[in-house]
């Protein structure tokens, strides 16, 4: 197949490497050319451009038979968001239409789930966040969708939970900086997906997915913040950190969401079997790796 990766950066480009190894032919477009190197070195063939500038994409070598947009906002606001999700995303839909790709996946977010109280959500539930940056992804969502009913092309949605792995991890980090603090009494639930295992979870919707389906990207156990910590203090022997005032965990954009996400659809329309089925697993091979590398110097602070 001849694959376009949007936005090849931390998923992207080892998605990208991985589809290399399967013989597939690889274009990975990035905003800069700060990474062509690693991109030419995983078998990709790095191009620039800016899906927010449709004139961008009328250079790239269309068509494709598979398209994956992975796009970043790079932690920008309301306005960013939507220029890369809202408008870049009517950008490709408007390129690609004329040859529309075998099968279009979208990363979305589970931040679309409004919810506050800790219940269970699937795909089917409502999408009502209350952040402007989570209406601006339904929106996009909307989009993609109604491309979809009007017979445009074959695209795929995945509400993808929080993202960590080698060197990603908001909460790990900032624990292991002694920077983290729990909000309210610890209670808020945090889904999250190793990056491994969503790299595998795009290939088998690419794969299999169905168009106009939409599938959460998130592992088997959603967890309360105090129980993560207490998973990481007892692993690390490192003391568990401080309580926050409310007023301090609203910085976040995630944080004012609270509920357990379903992955149910994924293991049973895609079969998908993870590789990290539980930060406990994910988060073990990152300390292994940290610590191989010298990078895991645990001080037990003075109380």
């Amino acid at each position: 197949m001849r694959v376009l990766i949007v936005g090849c950066g931390y998923v992207g480009l080892p998605l990208g490497a991985e589809l290399v190894k399967q013989g597939h032919e690889v274009i990975g477009v990035r905003r800069t050319q700060d990474a062509e190197a690693e991109l030419k070195a995983a078998g990709i063939q790095p191009l620039v451009a800016d899906i927010t500038k449709p004139e961008d994409l009328a250079k790239l070598p269309a068509p494709f038979d598979w398209v994956v947009n992975a796009v970043s906002s790079s932690k920008g606001g309301v306005e960013e968001y939507r220029q890369v999700y809202l408008n870049g995303t009517r950008n490709l839909i408007e390129w690609l239409t004329p040859t529309p790709p075998k099968k279009f996946v979208y990363t979305s977010s589970t931040s679309v789930y409004g919810r506050t109280d800790g219940s269970l959500v699937k795909e089917t539930s409502p999408t009502e966040p209350a952040s402007e940056t989570g209406k601006v992804l339904v929106a996009a969502e909307k989009l993609l969708l109604g491309a979809v009913a009007d017979g445009k092309f074959s695209a795929v949605l995945l509400r993808v939970a929080g993202i960590y792995g080698p060197g990603r991890g908001h909460l790990f980090l900032k624990y292991l900086k002694g920077e983290a603090k729990m909000t309210g009494k610890g209670e808020r639930l945090i889904n999250m997906i190793h990056r491994d295992d969503l790299i595998g979870i795009i290939m088998a919707t690419l794969k299999n997915g169905r168009p106009g389906e939409i599938y959460n990207a998130v592992d088997d156990e959603p967890v309360a913040q105090i129980h993560f910590f207490r998973w990481l203090s007892e692993t690390l022997g490192k003391w568990m950190p401080p309580f926050a005032a409310e007023a301090e965990a609203g910085d976040h954009k995630r944080g004012l969401t609270n509920k357990r996400v379903s992955n149910r659809r994924l293991k049973m329309e895609l079969g998908y079997q993870f590789k990290y089925p539980t930060f406990r697993q994910g988060y073990t091979a990152e300390m292994t790796r940290l610590e191989r590398e010298g990078k895991l110097d645990i001080n037990l602070e003075a109380r």
